[in-house]
């Protein structure tokens, strides 16, 4: 199956069931409104020159536009790929990456769009999704000319879309995440969440996120349901939003969710008719959890992929879970993935003992334009995640944190999140995050950067204190420090390198 068959599909069954909608100006298309404005967007695109394995840069906010765009690219073949308004200063790096013939953007992100583009050469168009600008087309015009694309090319196997990772080891790298594997995955991804054609689900981080298209966008269509998109999310308008249109699925991120959970004791009940939570883009605190079980009454589902996945290789049921002790875990590998824990010399290791986390059966094609850097990751046959983590004689994976972030202190290895989680323990703490600084004589030392509700008063020793016996190291060594926010990345990750550096430039 073809990402854009979903619509197809949708309106072969229900044609006038919504199938998008734009949150913030209240735009929405059936099915079949869908699919013409999809055959409209893959024309005007077919019209410009654009062909199979060409690829069409997105650079925007959340909206319409953006969504239309993603299916008139995959339409005609070609690669949608997707870079966060975060990064404009660094736009002409992933435009000499991936060589687009065509960039369409928002009008506010003009300048840096044209700078890049001149800077590499290879765009042969501009398109601003707002009308008519010096030096681009005007998409509405483009979309108004009712010009028709070219046979649809149907090839499950074409790469469809370019996931950029975070960037944490290195320069970000584009995975190329092809039809087939990736529907196979997002057919699984809506089994076990349960998904059906009356689902509404509410998608409101970042559309650039490989998150969101595994997540809230291909896992509903894929089931005829109605995907919900939001590009300026505050706790108020956002719960407000999802009230409105009747949400039943969130997919979110850590920081969403516990505002959804503040804005929900606020009003005394939940948002619309909310039946769970999906997080994901980084670790979900245990407490956040039982705050949903226990003040909510509706799970929270974490999930635990990548960009290079086109999906998840592990993920949580949308159940209760009564157990204290399980809200750790995320819960068992996908039917399409096989996943194993290995120790450095790659040998598998029984049930409980934490390794790297290695999968194979749908992933990534390789990194574009990245030959020996693709060999590296999936060269034996088996992704390689970076990950570590564990799996229990259940089947259920515990994530323990990226094999890049372990601190060695004294000859003691340090598992970050074991110190972060014992810190969101302690009542009045909202973000935790543990860092290392070099050290003379430890080789590294541990460092905290927390952040308080406004009404918690505590200090960098009370908050050391407090969890003395939490944790199995000799906190002696840990630093802690009190932020007013910390820094994140697109996808809603606490942005770690940025607080290290921070450290190192002091």
């Amino acid at each position: 199956m073809l990402m854009h068959h979903t619509l197809y599909d949708g309106a072969q069954r229900t044609p006038d069931r919504l199938a998008l909608h734009w949150v913030d100006r209240d735009v929405g298309l059936t099915y079949a409104q869908a699919v013409a404005r999809m055959e409209d967007m893959a024309g005007a695109l077919a019209s410009l020159g654009v062909g199979k394995g060409e690829r069409v840069t997105v650079f925007a906010h959340n909206g319409m536009d953006y969504l239309l765009t993603l299916f008139g690219t995959w339409r005609i073949g070609a690669i949608a790929s997707l870079v966060n308004v975060q990064f404009a200063a660094e736009l002409d790096y992933y435009f000499a990456d991936h060589t687009p013939s065509v960039v369409v953007y928002t009008h506010d992100m003009a300048e840096p769009v044209r700078r890049a583009a001149q800077a590499v050469g290879c765009v042969r168009h501009l398109i601003c999704m707002d009308g008519p600008q010096q030096g681009a087309l005007s998409l509405p015009e483009l979309l108004q000319a009712n010009l028709r694309p070219p046979a649809d090319p149907a090839d499950d196997g074409a790469i469809a879309h370019l996931a950029y990772t975070s960037g944490t080891t290195g320069k970000p790298k584009g995975a190329c995440l092809a039809h087939e594997p990736t529907m196979r995955a997002v057919r699984c991804i809506a089994e076990r969440l349960r998904v059906t054609a009356h689902d509404e689900s509410f998608g409101p981080t970042a559309l650039s996120s490989s998150y969101q298209l595994v997540a809230n966008l291909l896992p509903p269509l894929s089931r005829g349901a109605s995907v919900h998109v939001m590009g300026k999310w505050t706790p108020v308008s956002g719960w407000a939003a999802m009230d409105r249109v009747g949400a039943s699925v969130l997919v979110a991120n850590p920081t969403v969710l516990a505002e959804v959970l503040a804005e929900s004791r606020q009003h005394g009940r939940v948002p619309g008719r909310l039946r769970a939570g999906l997080s994901g883009g980084g670790p979900v605190p245990p407490l956040l959890k039982k705050a949903w079980r226990d003040e909510l009454r509706l799970p929270l589902v974490e999930s635990f992929g990548q960009s290079e996945l086109g999906g998840f290789m592990a993920l949580g049921f949308p159940e209760l879970i009564a157990d204290d002790s399980s809200l750790g875990r995320v819960g068992p590998a996908l039917p399409d993935k096989e996943v194993r824990i290995v120790n450095a010399a790659r040998v598998p290791l029984p049930p409980g003992r934490i390794g790297e986390i290695e999968l194979r059966g749908g992933f990534m094609v390789g990194y574009w334009g990245k030959p020996e850097k693709t060999a590296e990751a999936i060269g034996t046959g088996w992704l390689r995640t970076g990950d570590l983590g564990l799996i229990d004689t259940e089947g259920f994976i515990t994530m323990r944190g990226r094999r890049s972030e372990l601190i060695e202190s004294g000859g003691v290895l340090w598992f970050p999140r074991d110190v972060e989680e014992a810190f969101c323990t302690i009542e009045g703490v909202t973000q935790a995050a543990v860092v290392a600084v070099s050290d003379r004589q430890l080789g590294q030392r541990p460092h905290a950067f927390i952040t308080l509700r406004p009404d918690c008063r505590l200090g960098p020793a009370a908050l050391k204190a407090a969890i003395v016996g939490k944790v199995s190291y000799d906190v002696s060594a840990l630093e802690v420090q009190v932020l007013s926010e910390l820094p994140m990345t697109p996808t809603g990750k606490i942005a770690k390198a940025q607080l290290a550096s921070r450290l190192s430039a002091a």
